[in-house]
């Protein structure tokens, strides 16, 4: 059925006999193709262009299902639906490999469009943007550029992407703004979803301009961090869209934490560390209650010299340092906030010192995240356990 370019809304199933080229052994894959040997170039190039909902194929007589993989460039593109490549074996094969492949799709026309966009949480990047090769018929199709540091594995927001200028223009005239990009990290960085170094398996939740995360060698099982997608040093240096979103984040933990019998406690070293990290520490209503942990707070401070002042409730973090300067910054449930600017040295483990004490969790064994870590299968069934209970709290599931 033909349909006129403005009825078109983009591909759904795409079915070919070649396998894609630079596909990626991302999945539940036998090891029996080399993904980077079999493939037709051209399939790629079409793959990359039509951006299929499902891609099938089918000439390697093997099954292999891929991760989905995402078709645009987080906060430099409109975010897009993903995409799922699966490879079937031949009908009736003697080793008796999958050749029959069953599911029920919604056509991306009848779908909302925030529906369509939601990402998988398993999403990985387009595996033809980063083989850099790409090939159209009679001539050789470079593969689009990304930065560093803004490739991410997770994008939920449907309004990201090209911006027009207040007068209206499209932002291809050279007058029209581009957005901003947040800073590139100097190097590898354990927490821009960009990095390969990044453990995805304790992410939790996703957002537009943030994720949670387990803490590694949490203080408890339900330790976690508020990080922003892209890359920032510090709350200071936060663009107003990113702040919105961690204090949504702030908030619903709360609510979250208080449904368990818990308060919470926020803290943020900009010390010795390249990627913003707020760390959220769930503290039970029958360990202790928000005084003590104030003063538990200040009497370590003063026991170390440190001079951790308190802050107005409704102060912004801004107002107090520079983008660049070091700083300790805690955030109770009642709203309090303590402060202190580093000048010189400060204890990296200050922070999981006092929460640890005798005073309020009563573990100083696990002050020291690298005395507490456990095997990827406990983190991994901490993080599914985790998502299962925020889930019904998780304001990224709104329409």
């Amino acid at each position: 059925m033909l349909c006129s370019a403005s009825q078109f809304k983009g591909v759904d199933i795409l079915l070919t006999s070649p396998w894609p080229k630079y596909v990626g052994n991302f999945g539940n894959s036998s090891g029996e193709v080399d993904t980077k040997k079999c493939g037709s170039a051209l399939i790629s190039s079409l793959a990359a262009s039509l951006k299929p909902r499902y891609h099938f194929a089918a000439l390697e007589k093997s099954y292999y299902e891929r991760l989905p993989y995402r078709n645009h460039v987080v906060l430099q593109e409109s975010t897009q639906h993903a995409t799922r490549f699966i490879a079937l074996a031949n009908v009736g094969n003697a080793e008796k490999k999958k050749y029959l492949y069953a599911f029920s799709i919604v056509p991306m026309k009848l779908m909302a469009a925030a529906e369509l966009v939601k990402q998988p949480p398993d999403v990985t990047e387009n595996p033809y943007r980063e083989s850099g090769k790409a090939a159209a018929i009679g001539k050789h199709v470079p593969a689009p550029q990304e930065e560093p540091a803004c490739q991410f594995f997770f994008d939920l927001n449907e309004k990201q992407g090209r911006k027009r200028s207040s007068t209206g223009r499209d932002s291809k005239s050279p007058q029209a703004k581009q957005p901003r990009r947040p800073p590139q990290p100097p190097g590898p960085c354990w927490f821009c979803l960009a990095s390969p170094e990044v453990e995805k398996h304790l992410v939790v939740n996703i957002g537009t301009h943030c994720y949670l995360a387990l803490a590694k060698g949490g203080l408890s099982d339900d330790h976690v961090l508020i990080l922003p997608i892209g890359h920032y040093q510090s709350v200071v240096e936060l663009s107003a869209e990113v702040v919105e979103e961690v204090e949504k984040y702030k908030a619903t933990l709360k609510r979250f934490f208080k449904s368990r019998g818990k308060r919470c406690v926020l803290f943020e070293r900009n010390y010795r560390s390249h990627h913003l990290q707020l760390q959220v520490i769930p503290v039970p209503l029958s360990c202790c209650v928000t005084d003590d942990i104030k003063d538990a707070f200040i009497t370590q401070a003063q026991e170390q010299q440190i001079e951790l002042l308190e802050i107005p409730e409704h102060s912004d973090i801004k107002q107090i340092a520079q983008p660049g300067a070091a700083y300790f910054y805690v955030e109770l449930d009642t709203g309090e906030k303590l402060f202190h600017r580093i000048k010189k040295n400060f204890p990296l483990q200050f922070g999981r010192e006092v929460l640890a004490s005798e005073a309020i969790l009563n573990i100083p064994d696990k002050a020291d995240w690298r005395q507490c870590q456990i095997s990827k299968e406990e983190e991994e069934t901490l993080a599914r356990r985790f998502r299962k209970d925020f889930e019904p709290f998780d304001f990224t599931l709104d329409d």
